[in-house]
């Protein structure tokens, strides 16, 4: 879970400040968006201090403290943006990418996996679930926003759709590993230790997505507003399956 969640913060905070919605958007979405990427950024960390594993445990409070650095950064550009102080926020927002990728990279330290493998599969969830978060984020933005054009959600499904093709070749990759036989996977769903039943789910619900997300592409083309509440539907649906198939992705990561 630490991994998912962190991957989620990181994610969700890149394409929240390496995109331009800085200057399509009102503050009120960097704040909603904000204190979310806060409580996962820090969910990250706490559920990260609690699974500590011997062989590894260096290295996961390393992981753990820059989970919790993201969670202080995130926090800290929040507060500049609601007291005006914009500019530096952004400055703060963007200092926090590269913090996250050293905790993507801290957090692929602790696995059993390649180094250079469990990077590119963390980075590619990253991709993958943040794109999920700021949709569904800016989903519900344009029930506040009605003058908002069309533009920052049709970008933001075009960066859905490459972030699928992403993540479906990082499950690729690590097709076939499936899940360790230990207490830990066992513990979680002991079916998912049963040959390579992990990755065909992951494999199954990074389909689910790509139809879901080809689905809002196509909502979109609708001209009534209501288009994009339908888009919004779809992407709750779309933070459905891009988790599961992040959980049964990262569960074969177990020690």
């Amino acid at each position: 879970m630490a991994l998912v969640l962190v991957e989620t913060a990181v994610g969700g905070t890149a394409l929240l400040f390496l995109t331009p919605l800085w200057r399509e958007v009102r503050r009120g979405f960097f704040y909603l968006t904000g204190s979310v990427i806060l409580a996962v950024a820090a969910g990250a960390g706490a559920a990260g201090a609690g699974a500590y594993d011997a062989s590894a445990a260096k290295a996961g409070r390393l992981a753990v403290g820059l989970a919790f650095a993201l969670a202080v950064a995130t926090l800290l550009w929040l507060v500049l943006v609601i007291r005006r102080a914009a500019p530096a926020g952004r400055i703060v927002g963007i200092a926090a990418v590269p913090l996250g990728i050293a905790a993507l990279v801290a957090f692929a330290r602790t696995t059993d996996e390649s180094l250079g493998l469990a990077i590119f599969e963390l980075l590619a969830g990253a991709m993958f679930t943040g794109a999920v978060l700021d949709g569904l984020l800016l989903g519900h933005w344009y029930l506040t926003d009605r003058k908002l054009t069309r533009t920052p959600i049709n970008r933001m499904t075009l960066l859905l759709i490459a972030a699928v093709v992403v993540e479906a070749a990082a499950v690729v990759v690590g097709f076939g590993s499936g899940a360790k036989s230990t207490s830990a996977s066992s513990s979680l769903n002991p079916l998912l230790t049963i040959g390579s039943s992990a990755s065909w789910i992951a494999v199954g619900m990074v389909a689910c997505t790509a139809l879901i997300a080809a689905f809002i592409r196509l909502t979109l083309r609708g001209t009534r507003a209501t288009a994009v509440q339908s888009a919004t539907g779809f992407f709750y649906l779309a933070v459905i399956t891009a988790f599961t198939a992040e959980i049964a992705a990262k569960v074969r990561f177990l020690p």
